[in-house]
């Protein structure tokens, strides 16, 4: 996690940020994420991540894009280590992103928008190119050498 923190951030998106599962640098505990979805009757519902989970997102946070259906993820919470507070670390209305936690945008790959969040303001050819993004494999919002 620590190697994240030193990866700058492009976004030309518009998306709002925070800087909130990379604050806790000074601990390797993950905290605990909780997930806003609407399910398949339609109605919104609440589920949190395993303990195990929980190490894969805090490690490599973009995962979480991946665990819902298209369309399906609203909002994402986090509670660090040691806390009782809950922080929105990502949030959709509609068809657009309203704000997403800096640690998930520097482990997000562009397949992942492509397959997923196509029909989002997160997918933007123009930044693709402001961060060199070739192919689905590369970083969408840290440069790609």
């Amino acid at each position: 996690m620590q190697e994240l923190a030193n990866k700058s951030i492009i976004n030309i998106t518009g998306i709002n940020t925070v800087n909130i599962i990379n604050f806790e640098n000074y601990t390797d505990r993950p905290g605990e994420f909780r997930f806003v979805s609407k399910c398949k009757a339609g109605w919104m519902t609440v589920s949190e991540a395993s303990p195990v989970d929980n190490t894969i997102y805090y490690e490599t946070p973009a995962h979480i894009l991946n665990r819902f259906k298209k369309g399906a993820l609203h909002t994402v919470e986090y509670k660090p280590w040691a806390s009782d507070h809950w922080f929105t670390v990502f949030a959709k209305k509609g068809t657009k992103i309203i704000l997403m936690d800096e640690a998930i945008m520097a482990t997000l790959e562009v397949a992942t928008i492509n397959d997923l969040w196509s029909n989002t303001n997160m997918y933007d050819q123009e930044q693709y190119k402001a961060v060199n993004a070739k192919t689905w494999a590369d970083l969408a919002f840290v440069p790609n050498l």
